[in-house]
C-alpha cells in the first residue's frame, strides 16, 4: 500500500509480508503521519554540530523516522560503542518476519562530499535458512539533491537532520521525504552553471565527440566556443570534480564520469529566458523554405542554426508543432528575413527566431548534407526542456533517442 504526497512521507510496503498487507490506516490518519497540508520547517537551529553530537543528533532523527512506520515494532537504533572500529557510526535493527531482520549501517557524514562518496558494499548474510539484510545509508545535517542522487545510483540511503530521507529497506518498505528545510545553511555553491562563460565549459564537455576525451585545463579552455579564460575553467573544473561530473584520469588530467548528471545540472541552472525571441511570418512552407534555409548556412558563416523545437525533431523525432524555430546572430537578422521573405508579426508567427545571449549556442553544431545545420543535441535538449509546452517530452525523448546512444558508442558506462 502507498500513501504518497510530493513533500511528505511516502511510504511503500511489499505484498510478500501478508502481515503488511492487512495494514490499514483510515484517511484522517494520513494527516497524524504526514502533516499532509502544511509544508513543515525544522524548528532547530543548529549552526554547527560535528564527532559525538552530530551522532546523537542523527540517531534521534532515525529514531523519529521509523517511529513513523507504525507496524515496525521491536526497533532498536543505537551509535556504535567502538568509533575506531569503524564499521558504522549508527546501527539500526528491525525485525522481520520469520526470524528474518533488517539492519541501517549508518555512516555519519559533517558535510558530505560527492566526489568522496563512500562506496562501501555490505554483504547480505544468510544462517539457518534466516536472512539479515544490511543497508548503507548516509547521514549528515544536509544532503544536497546531488548527494541524494548519488546515494540512490550506488545503493545507499540517506536522511538528515531536517527529516529528508530516502530509506529503503529492498522488499519490505521505503520511506521518502523531500522539502523539509534544512537546519544548517547549506554552503553556496563555488560555480553558477547558469552563466554564459560556464555554459560554455559545460557545452563542450557534453558534445559526444569529446566525450571520453582526456583534457587539460589548457586544452579546455581553447576548444571552448567563445574562449573563456583559464582562471573561469579552473574555477568550472575544480567545482565539476567536487560534484563528481569528471574524474581525475590515470594519465594525468581529467574526463567526463557522470554525463547526465552534468546534463540535469546545466538544465536546472540554464536560462532559456535570456535569449530575445522575435516572430516572423513567412508564406515559404515545406521543402522549399527548408531548401532556402540551406542556402544561409555558408552565408550566415555558422551564425544560423535550426534550434529547439525544430532541432528535436531533426535529431530525435517526437513532439511535432507548426513552427520553424531558429537560432540567428543579431546581424544575420535581416539576411534571414530577406531570404524567407519574413515580416515580424505580433500574432500568428510560423518562424521564431531566437537572437542568442551567447554565441556558445552554435558552437558544436550538427551539419547535415544539403541542409541548415542544427544546434547541437545537448543545446538542443536544454532548451526544449526549459521552453515548456511538451518540452519536457521532447527532452526526455532526446535525451534517450540520442544523447544516451552516442555517449555509449563513445565508450561511456551510463
Amino acid at each position: 500500500m502507498l500513501f504518497t504526497n510530493s513533500l511528505l512521507p511516502r511510504i511503500r510496503v511489499h505484498p510478500c509480508y501478508p502481515w503488511l498487507i492487512n495494514f490499514r490506516v483510515p484517511l484522517a490518519c494520513v494527516h497524524e503521519y504526514c502533516n499532509v497540508h502544511v509544508t513543515v520547517k525544522a524548528s532547530e537551529n543548529v549552526n554547527k554540530v560535528s564527532g559525538a553530537l552530530l551522532e546523537s543528533r542523527l540517531a534521534a532523527k532515525l529514531r523519529d523516522l521509523l517511529e513513523e512506520v507504525g507496524w515496525l515494532q521491536g526497533w532498536s537504533v543505537e551509535v556504535n560503542p567502538a568509533p575506531f572500529d569503524h564499521v558504522f557510526d549508527i546501527r539500526a535493527h528491525i525485525p522481520l518476519l520469520h526470524g528474518n531482520s533488517a539492519e541501517l549501517w549508518v555512516e555519519c557524514k559533517e558535510l558530505p562530499r560527492p566526489s568522496r562518496f563512500p562506496y562501501v558494499k555490505l554483504q547480505n548474510h544468510f544462517s539457518e535458512g534466516k536472512r539479515s539484510t544490511r543497508v548503507p545509508v548516509l547521514a549528515a545535517p544536509f544532503i544536497s539533491p546531488r548527494m541524494a542522487e548519488l546515494c540512490q545510483k550506488h545503493g545507499w540511503s540517506w536522511f538528515d537532520l531536517a527529516g529528508n530521507c530516502q530509506l529503503n529497506v529492498p522488499n519490505v518498505f521505503l520511506i521518502e521525504r523531500t522539502g523539509k528545510h534544512p537546519v544548517h545553511e547549506s554552503p553556496m555553491p563555488q560555480v553558477n552553471l547558469g552563466t554564459r562563460e560556464a555554459g560554455r565549459v559545460v557545452r563542450t564537455l557534453l558534445a559526444a565527440p569529446n566525450a571520453t576525451r582526456r583534457w587539460t585545463q589548457r586544452d579546455l579552455a581553447q576548444q571552448c566556443t567563445p574562449r573563456v579564460s583559464i582562471g573561469l575553467v579552473n574555477k568550472v573544473v575544480a567545482y565539476l570534480r567536487e560534484q563528481a561530473f569528471l574524474e581525475h584520469h590515470t594519465e594525468g588530467g581529467f574526463n567526463l564520469y557522470d554525463p547526465v548528471g552534468l546534463l540535469v545540472a546545466w538544465r536546472e541552472a540554464y536560462r532559456f529566458d535570456r535569449h530575445q525571441r522575435q516572430g516572423y511570418f513567412t508564406i515559404k512552407q515545406g521543402r522549399k523554405l527548408h531548401e532556402t534555409l540551406s542556402l544561409l548556412d555558408a552565408s550566415s558563416r555558422g551564425y544560423v542554426a535550426y534550434g529547439v523545437f525544430s532541432s528535436a525533431e531533426f535529431q530525435a523525432p517526437h513532439v511535432r508543432q507548426p513552427k520553424i524555430w531558429l537560432y540567428a546572430a543579431a546581424e544575420q537578422l535581416e539576411l534571414v528575413a530577406k531570404a524567407l521573405e519574413a515580416k515580424l508579426v505580433d500574432s500568428g508567427e510560423n518562424l521564431v527566431v531566437l537572437i542568442p545571449d551567447d554565441l556558445g549556442v552554435f558552437a558544436w553544431r550538427e551539419a547535415k548534407e544539403g541542409s541548415l545545420a542544427c544546434t547541437n543535441p545537448v543545446q538542443t535538449y536544454v532548451d526544449v526542456f526549459q521552453s515548456g509546452g511538451r518540452g519536457q517530452e521532447a527532452a526526455e525523448a532526446l535525451l534517450e533517442q540520442n544523447l544516451k546512444p552516442a555517449w555509449r558508442t563513445c565508450g561511456l558506462n551510463l
